[in-house]
């Protein structure tokens, strides 16, 4: 009797196309074997005529949200009928991420009676009888991860095009140009799950206008009607081929494989595209592209980020993170029109694929520590002098984004994955608070000096004057940052401030305030918009900041300004600072609680999140 596999694969139509890898590799190895594929009715029919699989059952996705979702009456008939089918072994192509779904595997996996439960383990495995460590989203890519399991079964886990139901479908003849040298098709979509990860619809526009005048293109939109292909349409100068909700997939995919060139951001559509080797352009900003990429193993493609430091936002590591971005969506409006442009011409010379896109950050420096799985660097004023000396010397390089780390805010990134990711990724965290350096001792690797901002701030500002260094002043209540700078320029009359102004962190303002700072050409950039809005600011529009490094100074001006009063030395020798600051603004009580809230935390997890 031939072994029966179950294959569950429950998420949206991009996520089966990326186990298609996996299930011909499976076919592959055991071609006597019954392979039963577990999926939602939505995307099953992108791989119903593969004959990747023997048997498809089908779930309706929306039944699967909620706690209680199991227990629905057509849930249960359908988890009961998986013994019945005796399965050898059942292969979760999926990472276990939420408590509940893990759950929701766990009664899959018992239902189906199997004796191999197969999957990747990031703790939450506890009912698999074989798994590989889950090393997080975008450590491999999705498809890679389903090859390595199922080479657990026996399968080659080397690299295979991914594979989708294809069925002819016959463009209508063109009204515009018959002698078309390029045919292109657009997806302005990115289906329902996540709208964070939409281009611009006057960008897709600008585009396609371009491609007709450049190479007498023809454009064929496609997409549902959700997908805001009419916004593109009504934007363009010459009339597109519009097949919005005119095609199944599987005609979809023959009307992709036909064309010359597929352009979109990230989606199942641009998933297609991969699948019948189509080259690519595919547009990606909070999402995950080493996770979720294109699958182009043999296909030239181009993965567009403008990537700023918070990019990506969800999916990274073990969590889910923001999974709609951030209100800004910085990261998809910095993607231009000719950053696209450039890249339709990068494909029309070259033969061979570039390099699949990698989101791995710099090699650590060894001498970083870690403190609730937060980074912090081991560094004194004098060493950090020293880098922002060299860093200036460099002004080709993309500029440096210094973050003050103190207790607090840890224990604001420990609820806020977006402010977490960027402080990992940031260049340089200096140690501002007397919490870290007892923390730092406790884990048995102490900390040279408390490196504050207060105290950065004035001392960076004494060199600037010494060297020739432009500052600019962003943030803080209206005429702060004056009376700081008047205060400063006082101490240091070579100091050069090139610019002042308050604002606000708000996206709407981003944009010109961007432009005000990189019209004064300063080389460090202070923003004082307070923790964690200042360092979210920073790392949105740090690739487009024309300085060498900008960092988050909360309160320092109010300091300098003697707006509020700096403790006296002996408190701040002693670590008491921010008693004398509760002192002083007593309604700092709340953000207080948090110190003993880190020392619990620190006692109880060390160096880890």
């Amino acid at each position: 009797m031939p072994e029966r596999f179950l294959i569950v694969q429950l998420a949206d139509i991009g996520d089966l196309i990326l186990s298609t890898p996996a299930l011909a590799a499976l076919r592959q190895a055991r071609p006597d074997a019954h392979i039963t594929l577990l999926t939602t009715t939505h995307s099953a029919p992108i791989i119903e005529s593969t004959n990747l699989v023997d048997d498809i059952l089908t779930i309706n996705r929306q039944q699967l949200n909620g706690s209680l979702a199991f227990f629905h009456p057509s849930n249960l008939r359908r988890l009961l009928g998986l013994r019945a089918r005796k399965m050898d072994a059942v292969i979760f192509l999926h990472h276990f991420t939420l408590a509940l779904g893990t759950l929701k595997f766990a009664l899959i996996a018992f239902a189906s009676g199997a004796k191999r439960r197969i999957g990747l383990d990031n703790g939450r495995g506890w009912f698999l009888t074989e798994s590989l460590p889950d090393l997080g989203f975008g450590a491999k890519h999705q498809a890679q991860y389903w090859l390595d399991l199922v080479a657990l079964l026996g399968a080659s886990s080397l690299p295979r095009p991914a594979q989708v139901s294809q069925d002819e479908y016959l463009l209508p003849p063109s009204t515009h140009d018959p002698a078309h040298k390029l045919t292109v098709v657009l997806h302005p979509g990115s289906g329902g799950y996540s709208l964070a990860r939409r281009w611009d619809s006057t960008a897709f526009a600008r585009v396609a206008d371009e491609l007709v005048a450049r190479y007498q293109a023809r454009i064929i939109l496609v997409g549902s009607p959700s997908d805001d292909t009419e916004s593109v349409r009504l934007a363009m100068q010459f009339p597109p081929l519009d097949l919005t909700g005119k095609t199944t997939l599987a005609q979809l995919a023959s009307v992709i494989r036909a064309a010359d060139l597929f352009i979109g951001a990230d989606s199942g559509v641009m998933h297609i595209a991969a699948a019948v080797g189509t080259p690519l352009i595919a547009i990606f900003g909070p999402s995950n592209a080493a996770a979720w990429g294109p699958w182009t193993p043999s296909t030239p493609s181009i993965v567009l980020r403008s990537a700023p430091e918070c990019s990506p936002c969800s999916y990274i590591g073990h969590e889910i993170g923001l999974r709609h971005g951030c209100p800004a969506r910085t990261c998809m409006r910095l993607v231009t029109p000719d950053h696209v442009l450039n890249a339709v011409e990068q494909l029309q010379q070259q033969k061979t694929s570039p390099p699949s896109p990698t989101l791995s950050s710099p090699p650590p420096d060894p001498e970083r520590i870690h403190i609730l799985g937060l980074p912090v660097d081991p560094i004194t004023y004098p060493q950090w002098l020293d880098r922002i000396t060299a860093w200036i010397a460099q002004p080709s390089h993309p500029p440096r984004h210094v973050c003050t780390v103190n207790p607090e805010f840890m224990m604001i990134a420990r609820s806020d994955s977006n402010f977490r990711n960027i402080l990992r990724r940031a260049d340089l965290c200096v140690p501002d608070g007397v919490g870290l350096l007892w923390a730092a001792r406790y884990l048995g690797k102490p900390l040279p000096q408390r490196v504050t901002g207060s105290d950065g701030v004035p001392i960076i500002a004494e060199h600037a004057a010494q060297n020739g260094w432009r500052l600019f002043f962003l943030g803080a209540a209206p005429g702060v940052a004056d009376k700081a700078a008047a205060v400063l320029q006082s101490r240091y009359p070579a100091l050069q401030i090139v610019g002042i102004y308050s604002g606000s962190p708000s996206p709407h303002e981003e944009d010109s305030i961007v432009e005000r700072v990189n019209a004064a050409q300063p080389d460090i950039l202070f923003v004082a918009y307070g923790a964690p809005e200042q360092d979210k600011w920073i790392a949105r529009n740090l690739p487009r900041l024309r300085v060498r490094m900008a960092m988050g100074v909360g309160g320092s001006f109010d300091f300098i300004a003697g707006i509020i009063p700096r403790a006296p030395h002996w408190m701040r020798r002693a670590g008491l600072e921010w008693l004398y600051r509760l002192y002083l603004q007593p309604w700092r009580i709340r953000r207080m609680m948090r110190l003993p809230q880190f020392v619990l935390a620190v006692l109880l997890r060390g160096e880890h999140a």
